[in-house]
């Protein structure tokens, strides 16, 4: 764990932060709230305070509602907090780094791939629903008809 924690401080180093704290935790299954369970993120608000951060980085991947909910506990009652993913990180590397014209759209394309993961299941509530297309019957008649030609074929 303390080389993943070193790691971790070079990559926010990299991406020219200044790692104020490095809290660790341990748990048999992420919340699938705030991935952290609730005593933890109010440690991580408390530290947040003492140090004036403005943004948080979790060395995991992390859900778009997982960032949302840390984000909200961790900006309660004071400053907003920015709440970083790994791949987040990673990605605003490459993106201080691309020189080239290409590269920036490489970077730029990798991010957009990384957003649209997340935003998969956004619009689902705008989907018609399924169902009822068919009557029973005729799905009847029609898995009938297959089965007897592909036993007439045997």
């Amino acid at each position: 764990m303390r080389d993943r924690a070193e790691e971790a401080g070079s990559l926010i180093a990299s991406a020219g932060g200044v790692v104020c704290a490095v809290i660790g935790g341990s748990r048999d299954r992420p919340d699938a709230s705030t991935f952290a369970g609730s005593g933890k993120v109010q440690e991580v608000r408390d530290t947040c305070r003492l140090h004036e951060a403005r943004s948080v980085v979790f060395d995991h991947a992390l859900t778009a509602v997982q960032i949302r909910n840390l984000e909200r506990a961790l900006s309660e009652g004071g400053p907003a907090v920015v709440v970083y993913d790994r791949t987040d990180l990673i990605l605003e590397i490459f993106a201080q780094r691309a020189r080239s014209h290409e590269g920036k759209l490489q970077v730029e394309l990798a991010r957009l791939e990384h957003l649209s993961t997340r935003l998969v299941r956004g619009w689902t509530h705008l989907e018609r629903q399924r169902g009822g297309c068919r009557r029973p019957a005729a799905r009847a008649r029609s898995r009938s008809s297959w089965t007897g030609a592909s036993s007439a074929s045997a």
